[in-house]
Order: C-alpha cells, then sequence, then structure tokens
C-alpha cells in the first residue's frame, strides 16, 4: 500500500482551491456585472449539482472513502467530496486500485488528477489473476473481480476507521450489462451518481463545470473486456492489447478499443474516423502484426460499450 500525499496537505489544497474559485467567480461576476457563474449551465445539470453537492454536505460529516480510478465519474465525485469535506475537516480517501489489469498511465492519471483536486489519496496494488476464479474469464468475471476489489478496499476502510466506502457508478450503468453492481450491493459500498440519477453525459458536464482536467476523457474498463468469456486470462496477451490500443491512441481520437478473437484483433472506433483509419491503415496492419496478431480488421458498427457482453445480453432477452 502506498500513500501519496497527507491529511494536512490535502486539505491545505482544499483550502487554497477553494479560495482560487471563490476569487475567480469574483472576478467573473465583477466582469459580468454580477452574472452567477452556475446560470452558464442547463438548468437541469444546476439542479443536479445541488443534488449532489448537498448529498456530501450531509456524509461528510464523516471520513470517506472513494474508489478513485482516475476517470471522470470518481474525479467528480473526489471533486465533490473535498469541498464537502472543506466544509468539516473531515478526510477524503481516494484509493487508486494498481491493477494489472489496467493499462500503466491508468494509474499514472489517477496520481496527476489526485494532486490536482485533492484529498488523501493511497494505491493498493492487486493481482486479480491470483483468484483461479477471476482467471478463468467467467460470464460472471465483472462480479468476482469488483469482489475481490472492493473486499480489499472494506479492509483498507476498517483499518482507517471509515464506515463510508464509495464508487463512480453512475446511471447509465445501471442499465446495462453491469454484473459487478451486484458486488457493490453485497458490501453496501454508495455509489452517488447512480443514487442521484446522473448519467455519464451530465457526468461529463458537471466535470467541464468544474474544470477537471479528465472532463472529457474517455472511458478506459479494464482490459478484461477485450477478451471472450471464457478464454483464459493472460497478462502477456492483455499487454500486447494494451500497446496496439496505446499505439492507436496516438493515431486516432475518441473511443478505442482492440478485442480480440484467437490471434484476429477487432478494432472498434467511431464511425466518423473510419476514414482516417483506411487511410493508414497499412501501417497500422504492420505494427499489430509486429504485437504477435495474424489478422487485424475494422468493426462496421464501430464503437460499443460491452460488445463482448452481447451474447450474453442476446440470451437474456
Amino acid at each position: 500500500m502506498v500513500k501519496v500525499g497527507n491529511r494536512r496537505e490535502a486539505e491545505t489544497r482544499a483550502e487554497d482551491r477553494k479560495g482560487t474559485r471563490q476569487g475567480e467567480l469574483s472576478g467573473r461576476e465583477s466582469e459580468k456585472n454580477g452574472a452567477d457563474q452556475e446560470d452558464r449551465i442547463t438548468g437541469e445539470i444546476k439542479e443536479k449539482l445541488d443534488h449532489l453537492k448537498r448529498y456530501f454536505q450531509e456524509i461528510s460529516q464523516e471520513d470517506v472513502c472513494l474508489a478513485f480510478s482516475g476517470g471522470v465519474d470518481s474525479a467528480l465525485l473526489l471533486q465533490a467530496a473535498v469541498d464537502g469535506a472543506a466544509e468539516t475537516g473531515k478526510i477524503v480517501y481516494a484509493v487508486t486500485f494498481d491493477s494489472r489489469l489496467h493499462p500503466s498511465c491508468d494509474l499514472e492519471i489517477a496520481k496527476r488528477v489526485a494532486e490536482e483536486i485533492g484529498g488523501s489519496h493511497y494505491i493498493l496494488r492487486i493481482n486479480e489473476l491470483e483468484q483461479e476464479e477471476i482467471q478463468t474469464n467467467p460470464k460472471d468475471r465483472c462480479y468476482r473481480c469488483k469482489r475481490h476489489l472492493f473486499e480489499k478496499l472494506k479492509e483498507f476502510a476498517e483499518e482507517k476507521g471509515v464506515r463510508v466506502l464509495l464508487d463512480g457508478t453512475n446511471e447509465d450503468d445501471l442499465h446495462v450489462y453491469r454484473p459487478g453492481i451486484r458486488a457493490l450491493r453485497e458490501l453496501r459500498v454508495k455509489s452517488p451518481l447512480a443514487e442521484l440519477h446522473i448519467t455519464k453525459t451530465q457526468v461529463k458536464e458537471m466535470a467541464a463545470f468544474y474544470g477537471l482536467s479528465v472532463a472529457s476523457r474517455p472511458s478506459a474498463p479494464c482490459m478484461a473486456t477485450r477478451i471472450p468469456y471464457g478464454q483464459r486470462l493472460d497478462y502477456e496477451i492483455l499487454e500486447r492489447i494494451a500497446q496496439g490500443e496505446a499505439y492507436l491512441r496516438g493515431r486516432i481520437p475518441g473511443n478505442l478499443r482492440l478485442r480480440l478473437h484467437g490471434n484476429l484483433v477487432r478494432l472498434e472506433i467511431d464511425a466518423p474516423e473510419f476514414i482516417p483509419v483506411l487511410e493508414m491503415r497499412e501501417e497500422m496492419i504492420r505494427h499489430m502484426k509486429a504485437l504477435g496478431f495474424d489478422y487485424v480488421t475494422l468493426d462496421l458498427e464501430g464503437f460499443r460499450s460491452g460488445s463482448m457482453d452481447l451474447p450474453i445480453i442476446s440470451k437474456e432477452v
């Protein structure tokens, strides 16, 4: 376990940020004849933002522990939690899982964003594949993995004397195949965004309002989502996929996934990027084959979150 920062530093950053934000707001109000900053966002988003602030005013009466990936959902929650704790003097523990099922850049982004926002940042090193039941990649892998991770988070919280655990599940997550949500409920983890019916689009608008650096960052789910259920998870294969995606992200904006089928990789991207990708296809094919993939295909349906879940969903319908 690695700690980044401490309570005094977190409180100081929170106060500095609060003062800076108030100063910036005063300047804008002066320039715009007293116009309120929140008038620049829609009424619906302002209402949701008010609900989120009130939520954290209530739970910030005690220390809280947030599962913090550095993505836009958890970054918004960290911002709201730090603002709430600034009024009460309580501690916000932002805990990031250092997992080999996520690209190493995710950890670096989480460190940077935690430094920008504040809170007391900790890193828990996790090896999910030490669990045979996860390594075999069953259809309920997400549940088993989430249960494993949040049991570790709960142990951490108990060591710190914290009763309130939080995660960044949002409203949209409740309407797609997310077996991991069952694990959160079993462990009594709170999901403020889902509880307040805040969608992913609304999360991004709120994050932009706060000026969070990850406001427009695409979702980055664990690398196991690139492998068909039933195919054994292997770090070497996942690393090759991660390298392929890292290469492509330097050339293709927006959403992007490399899904593996045998020794064929299926590229999912946003439809507007099809033509630019075809124009650089020879270079991309050379790079993918250098990583050991024999076949490279472009999925004409484009990017679809959770496309590996389609066989399961179709059977349930």
